[in-house]
């Protein structure tokens, strides 16, 4: 079985994540010891990265490799997933429990809704 790899969605995801660290692409080409070409080279989907730099740019933007490869799952990919993944990209982790809380509280509230007849 032969994956097809969106290494344009892969990278516009590490971007996100480099953005939202307020990082540019020479501080992180510094971190993982590349070009900053290659890191831009990468985020524009130009090149394929290996699975060492895959995993040192997750750990540079203090994310995992499961998020910037989300999509290219397929089994685990759905529209709603796909959105809110991409609401919540530039979000902290406080604000990311805070916003769980809140999907909680409403689905909890809207499956206790019993509407006036």
């Amino acid at each position: 079985m032969e994956v097809e790899i969106d290494y344009l969605a892969i990278g516009k995801r590490i971007r996100t994540a480099r953005l939202s660290k307020k990082m540019t692409q020479e501080t992180l080409s510094n971190m993982i010891d590349v070009a900053p070409t290659y890191v831009s080279s990468i985020e524009n989907g130009h090149t394929k990265l290996s699975l060492a730099t895959l995993l040192g740019i997750a750990q540079s933007l203090d994310t995992t490799v499961d998020q910037l490869l989300y999509d290219n799952t397929p089994v685990l990919v759905s529209k709603f997933d796909a959105d809110i993944k991409e609401l919540t990209s530039d979000c902290s982790n406080q604000e990311k429990e805070f916003l769980l809380e809140i999907i909680k509280s409403t689905k909890t509230a809207l499956r206790n809704y019993k509407p006036v007849k």
